[in-house]
């Protein structure tokens, strides 16, 4: 019998009647379609909020690898619900989503966790996660085939951060995306996120990990999915797959009008010469 993991969030991040969802995802599309001047792209960084907040600007940057021919999606999350010292991959055969079931990739999935001390096949912070989860049917929409490895942080500390990025470098290949599953800061007013996010935005358009990770720990900035951001710059780096750029970038303010306490938003791509 297949091990599935159904939608958790369906009805709650985005809808969970089949027709609604799809029609939301291809109208957010529509609307932040632009020009793709984007050639070798090797990940992105998406928001993972409900889509009435964060879905635009999520969508700029699908727009990006709509129709290409990336046969395996490495999502890399953060773990909201529960710490755990490790990163899980989820040890299932599919994620279901009101789209459809989405395949795992089984043979990156365990060379990924191959002759790791912290990378581990298993459910630990996938049963309730929301940041794999929401990626799914804006992939759904813009692949055509494509299995996925879904890979939640229990720690995003350095350590994990290299281990994990060490790991995709070894097994991504041209037909490979990575998407990084992260919002920015949250609940400061809007001035303030904007001045925190603003630092996050101009360390990815530079390419500049170092610098981000320092900013992270000295919390001059916030990201709740900093460990997939760093993690996928970092496989980036090595393979030399060096340029950045932020798509877009947006709060919950934009669509409530509360401007007191909003979450920021950030969508980018890394890509090769």
């Amino acid at each position: 019998m297949s091990r599935i993991r159904k939608p958790a969030v369906a009805g709650y991040f985005y809808p969970k009647e089949t027709t609604t969802l799809r029609n939301q995802v291809i109208d957010l599309l529509e609307s932040t379609e632009k020009s793709n001047g984007f050639k070798n792209i090797f990940g992105i960084i998406a928001p993972h909020a409900g889509y009435i907040y964060s879905g635009r600007t999520a969508a700029f940057v699908y727009n990006l690898v709509k129709y290409k021919e990336f046969k395996t999606v490495i999502i890399i999350s953060p773990s909201h619900r529960e710490y755990f010292p490790g990163i899980s991959i989820y040890d299932g055969d599919a994620y279901l989503t009101p789209l459809g079931i989405v395949n795992i990739n089984q043979t990156v999935s365990n060379l990924l966790a191959d002759n790791s001390k912290v990378i581990f096949r298993g459910k630990q912070g996938h049963n309730q996660e929301h940041a794999v989860e929401v990626q799914l049917p804006f992939l759904q929409t813009v692949l055509p085939d494509f299995e996925i490895v879904p890979v939640v942080m229990g720690d995003q500390g350095k350590m994990f951060v290299d281990e994990l990025a060490e790991q995709i470098a070894k097994v991504a290949d041209e037909k490979t995306l990575i998407v990084a599953s992260s919002d920015l800061s949250h609940y400061y007013s809007k001035q303030t996120a904007n001045e925190l996010d603003s630092i996050v935005s101009k360390r990815i358009a530079e390419f500049d990990y170092d610098r981000l990770q320092e900013d992270l720990d000295s919390r001059r900035c916030e990201a709740c999915g900093a460990g997939a951001i760093l993690s996928l710059m970092k496989s980036a780096d090595k393979l030399s797959k060096r340029k950045a750029a932020v798509i877009h970038r947006s709060d919950s303010g934009d669509v409530s009008g509360d401007n007191n306490e909003v979450v920021g938003y950030l969508s980018a791509v890394i890509y090769g010469e």
